[in-house]
């Protein structure tokens, strides 16, 4: 009896952090949709936002589950995304033109997407 305690202890354990985590990326998220005007999202930062929430709940999801092994994601590719991301934050002030800053947030965003689908690509393949 103390056994079937013990073994639904560790397993009822990670998932609980899991759902968490997301749990709080969604109200991140749900608090970006709200607090947002609806002209908003017809903004490129607006994306890159959302897509770095989106991608900030693939790699939290990755760190609190054990069952994963050693999938990493591309360390540089977020790099970049995040250094993108930045640049699209402060165009105002780096005096950026238009079109440079919809091609550095659309930057951002496919930075985002490809090392999210690399992270889902690698947990989808079968294990050894």
């Amino acid at each position: 009896m103390s056994d079937a305690t013990s073994n639904s202890d560790t397993r009822a354990r990670p998932r609980r952090w899991t759902i968490f985590a997301a749990g709080l990326l969604l109200l991140a998220l749900a608090l970006v949709v709200i607090y947002t005007s609806r002209a908003a999202f017809f903004s490129p930062l607006a994306l890159v936002v959302v897509a770095a929430i989106g991608l900030a709940a693939l790699l939290l999801q990755l760190r609190l589950r054990q069952d994963v092994g050693r999938i990493r994601a591309p360390f540089w590719l977020n790099v970049l995304g995040l250094t993108c991301a930045i640049a699209a934050i402060f165009s105002d002030t780096l005096h950026l033109s238009p079109r440079a800053f919809q091609s550095i947030a659309l930057g951002a965003v496919t930075c985002f997407g490809i090392s999210g689908i690399v992270v889902l690509h690698a947990l989808r393949k079968p294990r050894k």
